[in-house]
């Protein structure tokens, strides 16, 4: 099967960087494209991330001496689109929320799907927050969004929030399971990549906790209903339950973050048996049809009390498992549990990459 040829928009960064690794020798998709800002343009790969590579796994040596496209310029993609070298980009643009949403949708109106990263569509009423596992069915909005815009062949979908991927997978584990979630309340300790690059100041995040994360908390508590949301009129009705409540801090960690959720249930109550069987046996479509970037077991338990932990947990099952813990009676709600995720792998480049192969299962990418 000859590979589907992809291209990234804002490649030089830090979530672009993750793309680039991640889609080595991946055996559906080919990078053969890269974009990113007007200082980057013009340049090799390898020149336009000297000095500032910031994984221990390096690039494809093709992608190297790939040309550097500048990404406010879509009539470069859509040259390489009419040439066969970028049938669709993963946006990880780094811009501000009405420049990368007016860009994105600069290139799907000239036809090249976007598969996004950035939050700047997350509200938009038909353009689905995607995670493989729990909502696949909202691509079935992608037909609306395109009748209603005008687009033959381009569209956009996004990915959420990197720090909620820790628990939505046990979430809908459970309500998957039949068993109704009212209340939620969620401590998120999140690592310093999730900021990007150059980030944090390192002054600010030595021997310290930042307990504010611009906007963080906001995401946390809606995007969940919209993406346990229904399809109606054409756009995606937010859920009205669970209710959220959300603290969010960025902790001195490389990678990984970490969430101590509560729950509360309705009359059903599951036992602490119960939830464990449900989550030891929840799969998703991904699962299911083996897609390459999907975890064999999505959700994984460990049964020490000291677990999970991002050094020794975040890289499970190729960083894309979700792995939990500490699992409780809660003497407020009814049960607590400790959940862990990479979040530049499942909660941005491998979640996108994710997102993609779902999309080219359900012949959306061709």
């Amino acid at each position: 099967m000859s590979k589907i040829p992809v291209g990234i928009l804002g490649a030089t960064g830090m979530v672009g960087q993750q793309y680039i690794t991640l889609l080595n020798d991946h055996p559906w998709f080919d990078v053969r494209y890269v974009a990113a800002s007007p200082r980057s343009a013009g340049k090799k790969y390898e020149e336009a991330v000297a000095g500032r590579w910031q994984l221990s796994k390096t690039y494809a040596p093709h992608v190297g001496s790939i040309k550097v496209e500048d990404a406010n310029d879509v009539s470069c993609a859509v040259s390489a689109f009419k040439k066969k070298k970028c049938a669709f980009v993963f946006s990880a643009l780094e811009m501000g929320k009405d420049e990368t949403s007016a860009l994105e949708e600069a290139y799907a109106a000239a036809g090249i799907p976007v598969i996004s990263n950035a939050s700047a569509h997350r509200w938009t009423p038909d353009v689905p927050v995607l995670i493989a596992e729990v909502n696949p069915h909202h691509t079935d909005i992608i037909p609306m969004q395109q009748k209603k815009r005008g687009w033959k062949n381009g569209f956009i979908v996004v990915k959420p929030n990197c720090s909620i991927q820790t628990y939505m997978i046990p979430l809908h584990a459970l309500v998957q399971a039949g068993f109704l979630i009212k209340k939620i309340i969620v401590t998120t300790m999140q690592a310093v990549s999730g900021a990007g690059y150059p980030g944090v100041p390192s002054l600010d995040t030595i021997d310290n906790l930042i307990p504010y994360i611009g906007g963080e908390e906001e995401k946390s508590e809606m995007e969940p209903l919209k993406i346990f949301g229904t399809i109606l009129n054409e756009e995606i009705q937010n859920a009205v339950m669970p209710k959220i409540s959300a603290c969010c801090n960025r902790v001195p960690l490389t990678d990984g973050h970490t969430a101590c959720v509560s729950l509360a249930f309705g009359l059903k109550k599951p036992s602490i048996e119960e939830i464990k069987k449900v989550w030891a046996s929840y799969k998703g479509l991904p699962q299911e049809n083996n897609f390459p970037m999907a975890p064999k077991q999505p959700i994984v338990y460990r049964e020490e009390n000291n677990r999970p932990q991002p050094r020794k947990d975040r890289d499970t099952d190729k960083g894309m498992a979700v792995v939990i813990g500490r699992l409780r009676p809660c003497n407020v709600f009814d049960i607590r549990f400790t959940a862990l995720s990479h979040n530049t792998v499942r909660g941005a480049a491998g979640g996108g990459i994710l997102n993609a192969e779902l999309l080219k299962f359900k012949g959306f990418l061709r």
